[in-house]
């Protein structure tokens, strides 16, 4: 196995004897048997780990247990605990995807300052066919198909060479101590769901499918290599660089079919998806000035050419709304009314009024757009959500997202103008001061 390792890292170019390597080490079996291949082969590395605070206890012990591995080698260790759940929940991603950018992040501060080469993560085989079977039902497209690669970047996969059962194998040979993480047991997470559920399905019908998988992935890295040295040379022919944006020629993409998979190919660079390049391809039979955007860049079709810019990056304007005034008309028309009677006050149905509680309101109001980590408590609901959610949920297309206006109280969404107030603000049989605002139409 040792032989097989080096072969594997000369093979793939992943690094030299000179240079140190960072491992990533959780305490399971897999960055257990890296770590003792590392050493028995005589190379130089460090070890981190990453207590990501989901299992309490055992997290715990994990980390006391790297620690202790650590020593036994007598190599550098560095560990950090993060507050996972609530970075997950502060960005709106999921607990893999969170621990995912923890981990990374912190891995790369490692690297710049205590001069290591590169990263390494004990992904092995059967990660391998799990990942692509998980990019395939993702939708992914080829880059999702040649799963993971030995190297990209600072991260190397020096493990890719085996399978589990030979890192059983190996544990068992040396006696090898190890971590158990009992979460891999459970089938809350996607990945977990293909590794007990599908994949001893395919297992009963392709026996030999660890063989298959593995082999189909080295000729599909070698089509990606040839795809996209010819995607390549069609961006070259395409698109054209001005100072300050980029086009395509619409009459030349339309010599390419499928048009729409030859756009994607090209666009994607800027921020934009597939479906972006299907609503695009759609629009050129429709007049000039439709315009797209993705999170940095903008396309606006022109008569015979997709106009690329990069976004204006927009100074957020606030305006104020004092205590006691009654109309605003700018940036957009309204008008406040006070009232201190609520007996028998008649609540509008219409998304363009608000009825506030008067007493809850910290002047000066402010009107703003809402910005990205935005979020409030929408009527009837005692959760907050993200603006960037609620505008989803609600089908808002982005031409009328940038038109809305948000307004605030301190620091507090009170009413996504036209749409919902914030629950926290709502009128109660407790009101006794009622501030309704209505949006007027220009």
């Amino acid at each position: 196995m040792i032989k097989e390792f080096l072969n594997f890292i000369n093979q793939e170019n992943l690094f030299n004897s000179k240079q140190k390597i960072l491992l990533g080490v959780s305490g399971g079996i897999d960055s257990i048997v890296m770590v003792d291949l590392f050493s028995r082969a005589g190379l130089d590395f460090g070890i981190a780990h990453c207590n990501f605070g989901l299992r309490g206890k055992e997290s715990d012990e994990d980390n006391s247990f790297v620690e202790k591995l650590a020593q036994h080698h007598n190599v550098p260790i560095y560990v950090k605990t993060f507050d996972t759940f609530n970075f997950a929940k502060d960005q709106s991603i999921s607990i893999q995807m969170a621990a995912r950018e923890l981990r990374i992040t912190w891995s790369e501060e490692i690297l710049l300052s205590k001069n290591y080469k590169y990263y390494a993560t004990a992904h092995h085989l059967d990660d391998q066919i799990e990942t692509i079977l998980n990019n395939f039902f993702r939708g992914t497209g080829i880059a999702g198909l040649h799963g993971i690669i030995p190297k990209r970047g600072n991260i190397i996969h020096p493990m890719l060479f085996c399978f589990r059962n030979q890192i059983e194998e190996y544990a068992h040979q040396y006696q090898l101590n190890y971590r158990t993480d009992s979460s891999n047991k459970k089938t809350d997470y996607t990945r977990n769901k293909i590794r007990h559920q599908l994949i001893p399905v395919i297992k009963l019908i392709y026996p030999n499918y660890k063989k298959s998988i593995s082999e189909n992935t080295q000729r599909i890295q070698h089509v990606e290599t040839i795809y996209k040295n010819h995607i390549q040379q069609i961006a070259d022919e395409l698109i054209s660089e001005e100072s300050k944006y980029f086009k395509i020629s619409i009459d030349k993409l339309l010599h390419h079919q499928p048009v729409v998979m030859y756009l994607y190919e090209l666009i994607k660079q800027f921020g934009f998806n597939y479906a972006n390049a299907e609503d695009i391809t759609n629009s050129f039979d429709s007049d000039s000035g439709k315009y797209f955007l993705s999170d940095t860049y903008k396309i606006t079709k022109d008569r015979t050419e997709l106009i690329i810019e990069e976004k204006k990056k927009e100074v957020p304007l606030e305006y104020l709304i004092e205590k006691d005034e009654y109309t605003i008309s700018k940036p957009i028309k309204l008008s406040l009314n006070y009232s201190g009677n609520t007996k028998d006050f008649e609540i509008s149905k219409s998304s363009s009024v608000a009825h506030l509680d008067f007493t809850k309101l910290k002047f000066p109001l402010k009107l703003k757009k809402w910005q990205k980590g935005d979020y409030f408590y929408p009527l009837g609901m005692t959760q907050k959500k993200l603006i960037s959610d609620f505008f989803i949920d609600n089908k808002v297309s982005v031409p009328e997202k940038e038109k809305t206006w948000i307004l605030f109280s301190g620091d507090q969404v009170i009413w996504i103008i036209g749409y919902r107030i914030d629950n926290r603000y709502k009128i109660s049989k407790s009101t006794s001061n009622i501030l309704t605002i209505e949006n007027i139409e220009n």
